[in-house]
């Protein structure tokens, strides 16, 4: 497809191999798993921006796309094109104000389900219906809530480029769900704490039973007694095989990573939990195989 622009002819183009960029998670099939994921790509999609949505997802998942920085309202980034240097775009979003946001809040707190979920960093279903009882929305309406620019020379806004940084964030919306509400002006910690300001008397999960840093900085703990027996205090001693019970490898390979989830805007031709799981499954049965042969030698020993 050609494009003309103040009497010029641009040609269709073939973009320079990018090094090191970020690579979609999705290499084929829809971008994102949570609903608000999949949410902010339907919105996009619905914007008719004809076939450029398809370029983005090509750069996006080839690695087009060489950084993304969130920050309130406005999302920056660099992508590699057909050009040496990256194209520069910048994508702004309509920002909340705070009055808005502490109506929100308070709308937010009086469902203790919702508060709940927002507390252990889930997005509800049906936030988007107490914004709109707000009188204001989550996710962009119209085209013109979110304003880009390409330094690329398509007059199509938004271009190629500015789409496949789109599918990025949808992606990284899967991670963190708060960035939504970056975008839109607020930070996950700041929300946070302003729905837990202005919150009525027991409306909320109570947050002064968990065990925030600072509340583990500032407890009182008895002292503990040290080992007299300088062996066993640094640890040399040895421990019988029954202490440790039945060793095996872990069912799930590489759990506490999957619970903590992908890496921001990963980078390697593989997915990151992927990558690791490869990585974990054969290590973990190495390490039993150690293991097992340091209790043979022992029990070889003391027979």
């Amino acid at each position: 497809m050609a494009w003309w622009h103040d009497r010029d002819y641009y040609p269709p183009s073939t973009p320079r191999k990018a090094k090191g960029g970020i690579r979609a998670q999705s290499q084929r099939g829809q971008f994102g798993e949570s609903w608000w994921a999949k949410r902010w790509i339907a919105v996009l999609e619905s914007f008719n921006i004809g076939a450029r949505l398809g370029r983005g997802r090509s750069y996006a998942r080839k690695g087009q796309v060489l950084s993304i920085e969130i920050e309130k309202g406005v999302v920056r980034a660099d992508v590699q094109g057909s050009r040496p240097s990256p194209y520069e775009i910048t994508i702004e979003a309509k920002t909340l104000a705070l009055s808005e946001w502490k109506e929100l809040a308070r709308a937010l707190s009086s469902e203790a389900l919702f508060a709940a979920k927002l507390l252990a960093g889930e997005m509800p279903q049906d936030i988007e219906k107490v914004f709109q009882e707000c009188g204001l929305s989550l996710f962009p309406e119209k085209h013109r809530d979110l304003k880009t620019e390409c330094s690329c020379p398509d007059w199509s806004n938004p271009c190629k480029h500015i789409a496949a940084v789109y599918y990025l964030l949808g992606e990284e919306f899967d991670r963190d769900p708060f960035l939504i509400f970056t975008m839109r002006g607020l930070s996950r910690e700041e929300f946070l704490k302003l729905l837990c300001t202005v919150a009525e008397p027991g409306a909320v999960v109570s947050t002064q039973d968990r065990a925030t840093p600072e509340v583990i900085e500032n407890a009182t703990l008895p002292p503990e007694p040290l080992d007299a027996e300088m062996g066993r205090f640094w640890g040399e001693s040895s421990l019988s095989a029954e202490a440790f019970g039945e060793v095996k490898t872990p069912p799930v390979a590489a759990a506490l990573p999957k619970r903590l989830g992908s890496f921001p805007f990963w980078r390697g031709a593989e997915p990151f939990l992927q990558a690791l799981e490869s990585i974990y499954s054969p290590a973990s049965q190495r390490g039993l195989d150690i293991f097992m042969g340091q209790q043979c030698n022992k029990r070889a020993q003391s027979e």
